[in-house]
């Protein structure tokens, strides 16, 4: 993978890469020259049962030292070895035991460290919660264990008629995946914002600078809020080519959840307004110290002497909220910022993060992740094609019509200053003074450098401000006439007004207007592309739209990274199944047994689809559990094909061949150690094979699906890339439960084939 999905997701592939790497040279060269050697003689293996132990115990004692009550847990394990090897305990109930404290050592895990329900809710709701979870997945698993022969046996009998779910679960994915939507990449949570609206061009820098702090005045009064700091203009450098009606508002906004210090004690909670409310009653104050005007409050709740120090966070390093009830999400903080900065005079801006808007500013010189590059030889002509597309724009389905903007390139007032040639003849004054006059009296002349410390500042000579406001005041400029009386300004040049250009992009030799875009939510990316596409293109076959003579238009944005993307994973994903089915021929030697491991791999894919669309449906999981909504506890929402999706459709491949190979191998030894001769002898065999594997294939799937809980349900930083690698495959595996028959009944099938062949 190349450009910014490289860099993000090729240190994943090198992490693996490593991890199984590192496991694959344990399990081959380390762990069987140990097993010989501990286990070689029964004195030995027992002194190296009272060795290991004793270094548990070691552990546990050194872990619970650091503050680690991990160490409770290999406590427990040494002892329970140690009653075994004294006979206190048999080895069946040794073993029970064990398992009783990895479960409960994993549920204390979880509920400490996952938080499913957040961090607002007791460890303890917590802890039912994930036990809840934990022990239904196990037991439905366990269910599922004991009922298989019995399904296996009836897959065996119906094999066609079995084949049906199978066959239907595939038809779904692929009609699922070729109605889902495409986009580049998730957006990163960045944990702030930045608010790029821009005024009109005639605005000036009096006007922009009033805006600009009424803007950060008013997203400072949400209380999610920070730190806001506006610029408009550009600095001295081509690196960042932004004219002074273009402002750029970085928004920095608290996080959810906060820790206090250990020994502090909560005694307030922010209200619907934002307010903070003292739990006892005393007063109600807001973040700056004031009472809102818009709020009655009696005389014994007010204290106007409290000042913000007064309210202090939770008890003993406890977590707490620290966004209102009504703020859900990050989305609610971004719709609080516009409603609060809807100023006439100024557009609308699309949704944007620092850093995600850096990167799309790099590539495409935009400010939003979707436009139209408009190109010709007049900036006229592009700014009124310009307007004749954000017209279009803002009637096609998914695009959010308040974002549509193109630019306003031609309507600044410009100042003009047209010297008259002829009367500098008759006064025998030069062009060059003429200009020079204009420089000191107007822009100002740089005569020398005053030097503080390490700081230089220009000491410029320049006409006060009440002497050339206005064209008047500069027609009154008196300029010297050798040997003569100075004569006026006004006299020997023309002022006038006229428009122009604010700024001018260029491109490949053309100059360049764009038309900014956002999509609503809900929507892909690529969807939305190409239904603006189509639409300016039947517009255009019809006549309502006609394209003027030199000039051309281009969308641009991270739909191209999308397109780039999809040809690399047009490679990609055929390459990884063909060097997944190579691999499974050189295990069995057998196109037909590879072939039904691969089985696997395609339910697994369609499955991953079929989460994806769940996911999407708001009907799904749509009901509280503890007080919680499980599609907002596991983030639900419209999922589209991504970079992140097909990276984790990529690791489902894998994780799905574990099971058929498991399988496929274990039927293949049972077929040529017992040789059936019938079909009945075969369809006994396969089951035997089948149950002996069910365990290990189940493991496989439940630790997948349980390390994949946290993932899904995370709301942090990265999340916003993990949970659609994640989806999939969780997805993938859940159905991949039918290989546990698929395998089994198609190899039966094959062995059954063959008989009936030889017997004719």
């Amino acid at each position: 993978m190349i450009g910014a999905e490289g860099k993000l997701f090729r240190p994943l592939a090198f992490t693996k890469t490593m991890a199984l790497t590192a496991s694959l040279i344990i399990a081959l060269f380390l762990i069987p020259p140990f097993a010989a050697v501990f286990f070689k003689k029964n004195n030995l293996k027992q002194n190296s049962k009272y060795i290991l132990n004793a270094i548990l115990v070691m552990l546990g004692i050194t872990a619970i030292f650091y503050g680690y009550w991990l160490g409770l847990i290999l406590i427990a394990f040494a002892t329970t070895a140690f009653l075994g090897i004294l006979g206190k305990v048999s080895s069946k109930r040794a073993n029970l035991i064990n398992i009783i404290i990895s479960v409960v050592a994993i549920i204390l895990l979880l509920a400490a460290y996952w938080r499913p329900l957040g961090f607002d809710r007791s460890i303890f709701m917590n802890l039912i919660f994930v036990s809840i979870i934990c022990f239904g997945l196990l037991g439905s698993f366990s269910i599922f264990r004991n009922y298989y022969s019995r399904i296996l046996q009836w897959a065996l009998a119906n094999k066609l008629f079995f084949l049906i779910i199978p066959t239907t679960v595939l038809t779904l994915g692929f009609i699922i995946m070729k109605n889902t939507g495409k986009e580049f990449m998730p957006s990163l949570n960045e944990g702030s914002f930045l608010l790029m609206p821009t005024s009109l061009p005639h605005a000036g820098v009096e006007e922009n600078k009033r805006v600009l702090q009424q803007l950060d005045m008013a997203v400072a009064s949400i209380p999610e809020i920070e730190t806001v700091v506006g610029k408009s203009g550009r600095t001295e450098s081509a690196l960042d080519p932004a004219p002074l009606s273009m402002y750029e508002n970085v928004i920095q906004y608290k996080s959810e959840y906060m820790r206090n210090s250990a020994g502090e004690r909560q005694r307030y909670q922010v209200n619907e307004d934002g307010l903070f409310v003292l739990k006892n009653g005393n007063f109600i104050i807001n973040p700056n110290n004031e009472l809102d005007d818009d709020i009655h409050y009696e005389e014994s709740q007010l204290q106007t002497t409290a000042t913000r120090d007064d309210l202090v966070p939770d008890n003993n390093g406890e977590y707490y909220r620290n966004w209102r009830p009504k703020i859900k999400s990050p989305d609610d903080i971004w719709n609080e910022i516009v409603r609060v900065t809807k100023f006439p005079g100024i557009t609308s801006a699309p949704k944007l993060q620092p850093i995600e808007t850096r990167l799309v500013m790099l590539q495409t010189g935009m400010r939003a992740p979707m436009g139209i590059k408009v190109k010709g030889q007049d900036l006229q002509e592009i700014e009124a094609f310009g307007l004749q597309l954000e017209n279009i724009l803002k009637q096609v389905d998914g695009v959010k019509e308040q974002a549509v903007y193109a630019d306003r390139i031609v309507g600044k007032p410009y100042l003009l200053i047209d010297i008259d040639r002829k009367q500098l003849a008759r006064y025998g004054i030069s062009i060059m003074a003429v200009q020079e006059i204009l420089q000191v009296a107007v822009g100002g002349m740089p005569l020398t450098q005053t030097v503080e410390g390490r700081e230089r500042y220009s000491i410029r000579v320049r006409y006060p401000r009440e002497l050339r406001e206005n064209p008047s005041d500069l027609e009154n400029i008196y300029v010297p006439v050798e040997k003569g009386s100075p004569v006026p300004l006004g006299q020997l040049v023309n002022i006038r007004y006229e428009q122009g250009p604010q700024v001018i992009k260029s491109e490949d030799t053309f100059l360049l207007g764009y038309v900014l875009f956002d999509k609503l939510d809900g929507f892909a990316e690529v969807n939305v592309v190409e239904n603006a596409q189509a639409m300016i293109k039947g517009k255009i076959d019809s006549g309502e739209l006609v394209v003027p003579k030199g000039i051309n238009y281009q969308f641009t944005g991270t739909y191209e990274n999308q397109l780039r993307a999809e040809k690399t994973l047009s490679i990609v994903v055929p390459l990884a199944l063909i060097i997944i089915f190579l691999i499974l021929y050189f295990q069995f030697r057998s196109v037909a047994t590879s072939l039904m491991v691969f089985t696997g791999i395609t339910v697994a894919f369609a499955g991953g689809f079929i989460m994806i669309w769940l996911y999407g449906q708001d009907w799904f999981l749509n009901f509280s559990f503890f007080g919680e909504n499980l599609r907002d506890l596991f983030n639900m929402k419209t999922i589209n094909l991504s970079v992140a999706v097909w990276v984790g459709f990529i690791a489902l491949f894998g994780i799905a061949t574990d099971d058929g190979v498991v399988m496929a191998t274990y039927l293949t030894q049972t077929f040529d150690r017992e040789n059936p001769t019938d079909k009945k002898g075969i369809r006994l065999a396969a089951l035997e094979a089948a149950e002996k594997r069910i365990r290990p294939c189940l493991m496989t799937t439940v630790t997948t699906i349980l390390a994949l809980l946290p993932v899904m349900t995370s709301t942090g930083k990265g999340s916003d890339i993990m949970i659609p690698m994640a989806i999939p495959i969780f997805g993938g595996m859940v159905i991949d439960i039918t290989s546990y028959f698929i395998v089994p009944v198609l190899y039966s099938w094959k062995k059954e084939f063959q008989l009936k062949r030889a017997r004719k």
